[in-house]
Parts: C-alpha cells; sequence; structure tokens
C-alpha cells in the first residue's frame, strides 16, 4: 500500500516535474532555439527517478511529501468547493439576467431602430451640405450598421440633436476658404445664421459637395444684398431670411432680367423690336420735323406781310400771289387747293408707315405665339409631361413674344396718334390761312366792283 502511494506519488510529481520542465524547456527553447524536446522530456524524467530514488531511500522524506500532498489535496478541495458555489451564484445571476434579457429584447431593438430612424432622418433631412454642418456642430452618426445598442449611441445622437438645436438659433461669427467667381480660394469672413444661409458681407454663399467647399453666389438677389453688409458690420439687426430653405431665394435668381427676357423671345421677338425701334424712331424724326413746321407756321402768321418759303404756310400764300387774280373764285380755289395738298405729303410722311408698324407688331407676337406652342408640343410628343423644364421654352417663347408685341404695338399708336394730332393740327391752320387769304381777296374785288358801279 505504502510503495502504490509512493509510486503514485512519484508518478504524480514526475508528471508534475514534467509540465514544468517541459513549460520552462519550451519556453527556454522559445527563447534559446539549443534544446529539443526529447532532451528536455530525458532530463526530465532523469530528475524524477532521482527523486523516487531519494524518498524510497528515506522514510521521513516519504512522510513529509505525503503530509505535502494532502494538505495540497485539501486545498485543491477547498478551492473546488469555493469554485462551485462561485458557479451557481454565477448561474442564477445568469438566469436572471437572461429572464430580463429576454423580456427587454423587443424594447431595446425598437428603441435602436428609433434611434436609427430619427439619427437618418436628420441627416436627410439637413443634408450633407447643410449650414449646421459648418463650424463646431457635427450632423447626427448615421447607425445602419450599428447591431446592439450600446450607450455611446444614445449619447452621440443626444449630444449632437443638442447642438444643432443650440447652433439653429444663432448667429455664428467663422473663417472659412471661399471661392470667388474667378475661382480662387481665400479665407474669409462668413457668417452662419442658423440653418437659414450662410453669407459674407459682399453676397450670399453657396454650398460646395463638401460643408468646407463654399462659393460666393454671383447673382445674389438685390433684395437681400442690401442686407448683408450692414448686418456682417453690426449696423443693423435686420436680415432677410428664407423660411423655405432656399425655394425663395432660387426663385429670385432665377427671376429673369429684362434683357434675359427679350431674348427669350428669339428670333420674331429680335424682328418685332427691331421693327417697333425703327417705327419710333421714324414717329420721333417726323415728330420734330412737324415741331419745326409748327414753329415756322406760326412765325408766319405773327407775320402776314413777310412771305417765307421755308414753311408751307408761307409757300401756300407766295403761290397764292403769284395767281392771276383775275381769273374766277373757283379758279382761284382750286388753285389753292392744290397748293395745300401739295404740302401735305411731306406733313404727313411717316405716319402710314408707324400705322402698319403698330398693326404688325400684335400680329407677329401671336406668330411668336404659335411657333412657341409648336415647340413645345413637339417636345410634349417626344418627352412627355414629366419634365417642365423641357416644355420651359417652348412656352417662354410663346408668352414673351405676346409681350413684346403689344409693348411694341402699344408706343407706335401713342406715336401714331401724335403725329395725326400735330399734322391734323397744322393742316387745319394751313387750310384756314388760305381760306382767308382767298376770302380778302374776294371782298377786295367785289368792294372795288362796287366802287367802279
Amino acid at each position: 500500500m505504502l510503495l502504490a502511494l509512493v509510486l503514485g506519488l512519484s508518478v504524480s510529481a514526475t508528471l508534475h516535474a514534467q509540465t514544468q520542465d517541459r513549460t520552462s524547456s519550451q519556453g527556454h527553447v522559445d527563447r534559446n532555439e539549443i534544446v529539443s524536446l526529447r532532451e528536455a522530456r530525458e532530463e526530465a524524467q532523469q530528475r524524477d527517478q532521482q527523486r523516487l530514488m531519494r524518498l524510497l531511500e528515506s522514510d521521513e522524506a516519504l512522510t513529509r511529501e505525503l503530509e505535502q500532498a494532502r494538505e495540497a489535496h485539501k486545498v485543491a478541495e477547498q478551492k473546488q468547493q469555493a469554485l462551485r458555489v462561485q458557479e451557481s451564484a454565477q448561474a442564477m445571476v445568469e438566469a436572471r439576467l437572461s429572464a430580463r434579457q429576454g423580456e427587454q429584447d423587443e424594447a431595446i431593438a425598437a428603441f435602436l431602430n428609433e434611434l436609427k430612424r430619427h439619427a437618418s432622418e436628420v441627416r436627410n433631412a439637413l443634408g450633407e451640405d447643410s449650414w449646421l454642418a459648418l463650424g463646431d456642430s457635427p450632423l447626427p452618426p448615421r447607425l445602419e450598421e450599428a447591431d446592439v445598442l450600446e450607450r455611446q449611441h444614445v449619447e452621440t445622437v443626444v449630444d449632437s440633436l443638442a447642438a444643432l438645436t443650440a447652433a439653429s438659433g444663432q448667429a455664428q461669427k467663422l473663417s472659412l476658404p471661399v471661392a470667388d467667381a474667378s475661382g480662387e480660394v481665400a479665407k474669409r469672413d462668413i457668417i452662419r445664421l442658423g440653418d437659414f444661409a450662410a453669407f459674407t458681407p459682399q453676397a450670399l454663399l453657396q454650398p460646395g459637395n463638401d460643408p468646407d467647399h463654399l462659393a460666393l453666389q454671383a447673382d445674389t438677389p438685390a433684395e437681400v444684398k442690401k442686407w448683408l453688409a450692414p448686418f456682417a458690420a453690426g449696423d443693423s439687426r435686420t436680415m432677410a431670411v428664407d423660411p423655405t430653405q432656399g425655394s425663395v431665394l432660387a426663385a429670385l435668381q432665377q427671376r429673369p432680367s429684362l434683357i434675359e427676357r427679350f431674348h427669350q423671345g428669339g428670333y420674331v421677338g429680335y424682328i418685332v423690336v427691331a421693327l417697333g425701334g425703327l417705327g419710333l424712331l421714324v414717329a420721333l424724326v417726323q415728330y420734330l420735323y412737324l415741331v419745326g413746321v409748327s414753329m415756322k407756321v406760326g412765325r408766319q402768321r405773327r407775320e402776314p406781310d413777310t412771305l417765307s418759303a421755308d414753311n408751307p404756310l408761307g409757300r401756300v400764300l407766295l403761290r397764292f400771289a403769284g395767281l392771276d387774280k383775275h381769273l374766277a373764285p373757283e379758279a382761284l380755289e382750286a388753285r389753292l387747293d392744290e397748293a395745300v395738298l401739295a404740302e401735305l405729303p411731306r406733313i404727313e410722311r411717316g405716319q402710314p408707315l408707324v400705322k402698319l408698324l403698330a398693326a404688325i407688331a400684335p400680329l407677329l407676337g401671336l406668330l411668336g405665339t404659335v411657333t412657341g406652342m409648336i415647340v413645345t408640343f413637339q417636345s410634349i410628343t417626344v418627352f412627355g409631361t414629366g419634365d417642365p423644364q423641357l416644355m420651359a421654352g417652348g412656352i417662354s417663347q410663346a408668352l414673351v413674344t405676346t409681350v413684346l408685341g403689344l409693348v411694341t404695338a402699344v408706343p407706335l399708336l401713342f406715336a401714331q396718334t401724335a403725329l395725326s394730332s400735330r399734322s391734323r393740327t397744322l393742316t387745319q391752320v394751313i387750310e384756314g390761312q388760305a381760306s382767308a387769304a382767298l376770302a380778302d381777296h374776294l371782298d377786295a374785288n367785289e368792294t372795288l366792283i362796287n366802287a367802279e358801279a
């Protein structure tokens, strides 16, 4: 019995020594790469054999080793018992946590999904080019790849939403690189007004592909531009803000100027405006001529004894003065009417052309309307009605040419009316003075005849 116990202890000690020696020898091999595994095993067996021989030669040493083995066994049993108790407690905790996890799995998963949805909605609503992305207000992170809810997810989303909320009601001054119309990039002082606008004292800013890539808007509306410099300098607390997040500004920027609207009329619009300009030029020249003639006729009326050939009235009276006064009154009247009619072409010159252009301008506008609608229907036939921009060109031409035709015709009508009124007045003056001269001549002849009789 004692020999079996000794042999068991010896085997245990041998295995223990072999394990230690293998570990140490393995570490030694890893460190020095000299001793092989076979040599280490042989050395361990030799040490175990020597130890076993010492124990067999001394009963006292064997007893001491036995006691130590029993003590070690007892300690191992105590540790094993403690580990079993600890394992039982951990199993109870695990069961309780598993039960709670089972109860809360659905709620946590639903909360994570809601957190993902809200974070994505905020990013999509603001966009990567949101003005709130400028400065120190980061957008909420995307959580599409998050499978397990972690505390940092909730904290990050909540903190970013709080920062965005605070930044949306603040006007912040920043210094960022901005590109001008020529493409030159330089650092400029900009002002970010919440998520509504970002601008310099000269113009509004437009975002690029990256929040750090900004550019000046060359077509900043004048209604907004006048507020930028005073607000940036602190001289004014009034600022034009687009509550639609850019829709009103886009509409103002796309609003064409007078020249751009003129070019929208196309070739028909150019013809209408050219004819209108020609008609107004003719009307202006003729009106100035009539004004000059009226002044000369007025001077001739004030000086009836001094006849001048530089005005229609003077020429008519000179011609009447050169007639044979012995002619019959009917012949004199006919000659006088002939002299007056000879002056009418120059007085009424240009009026038929102006009247014609005033009548043609609306017709040309109608022609542009028809051609524009033809282009529009052709676009609808080819591309359908899904894209309104494809029809915008034809509709624009259709409307603008009509406007140009009317705008051209109205001034031409006024000009033609002014010319007609001025020429009619001048003609009436000439006819009246000519009739008065004939009447005076007839009265003088009749008085002379009565005196002779």
